[in-house]
């Protein structure tokens, strides 16, 4: 069996936050990074620090300093509305290759799948989602699994070497993800080509812009419907997709997108559904976090995800 702990490297204990008053409990007292805690656990939080992918896209780097920036963040918060048995499985080792990291990380999520945990993955950057979905289809197959990434860019740029841009571009021309099981949520036009677009709708792929998203008040509704019922989900949530008064720390800002209510909204709406595998955050910079604004976002939409989870 491929060996997780050998192939990770251990969360910092000084994240883990104690408050140390029994009427007032933290994550960071009850969340394990002890081995023999690995089993019993039914979520697991998994770090890959690393943007050389935000590199080879010409965006500005940071994002490899985001998982510790988060736990710091996460490990804070209150266990309110929390009964799930969560484990720190720590970062996956960075490789001397982007390519070589998602290889050994698509190993480690497949390997946690396999013995039936839901994973919370931490980047780095958004091309992660190439190594994630990857995994989702070796353990699920390609026909059982659907993916939604919720960001302000399309994300399947035909571009060589793989970067930030192109994880979903991957799965789709890699035979990994069916175009039809395939949403994209939040997209801004001004920032994505035509091209792409024309290439995902050719496809048979699901888009749905900002524009769309804010003036549909049953969206959860719609993709409740729309989301094959006896599908594993993915759901891959780049901080790009935030407005930048609410998420100035991220790879690439824009002052218009989702607002910080809407993001944690819609990862409390992953947690619910008993189907959901993946859940992932990207392309936050803590290089550009005004006080730690992006880092608490996700930390408080993580919490919303495992007070959601059925």
């Amino acid at each position: 069996m491929f060996d997780i702990f050998q192939n990770t490297t251990r969360p910092k204990q000084e994240l883990f936050f104690k408050k140390n008053d029994p009427n007032d409990v933290r994550l960071g007292e009850i969340v394990s990074t002890s081995f023999e805690n690995y089993e019993q656990s039914e979520i697991i939080i998994l770090g890959c620090p690393q943007d050389e992918g935000v590199s080879r896209n010409k965006g500005r780097v940071g994002a490899a300093l985001a998982p510790d920036a988060i736990r710091t963040q996460f490990y804070k918060l209150t266990n309110f509305g929390i009964s799930t048995a969560i484990f720190d499985l720590g970062d996956t080792i960075i490789q001397k290759t982007l390519e070589e990291t998602h290889d050994l990380h698509t190993q480690i999520v497949e390997q946690v799948l396999r013995d039936g945990k839901q994973l919370i993955i931490i980047g780095g950057g958004n091309d992660v989602s190439f190594a994630d979905g990857a995994a989702m289809a070796k353990v699920f197959g390609k026909e059982n699994w659907s993916a939604l990434n919720i960001d302000a860019h399309f994300d399947v740029r035909s571009d060589a070497p793989r970067n930030s841009g192109t994880p979903y571009r991957q799965l789709l021309e890699e035979n990994f993800l069916l175009p039809q099981n395939f949403y994209e949520i939040g997209y801004q036009s001004q920032a994505n080509s035509a091209v792409y677009f024309d290439y995902l709708k050719n496809l048979g792929s699901t888009t749905v812009s900002l524009e769309e998203f804010q003036k549909n008040d049953s969206l959860e509704k719609a993709l409740r419907s729309l989301l094959p019922a006896d599908h594993s989900l993915f759901w891959g949530f780049d901080t790009d997709v935030v407005r930048a008064a609410d998420a100035p720390g991220v790879s690439a800002p824009s002052p218009i997108g989702l607002t910080a209510e809407e993001f944690i909204d819609l990862a409390g709406f992953a947690g619910s559904l008993e189907k959901t595998k993946i859940i992932e955050f990207t392309e936050v910079n803590p290089n550009f976090d005004i006080d730690s604004r992006t880092a608490k976002l996700v930390a408080i939409a993580i919490h919303k995800f495992l007070q959601n989870l059925k």
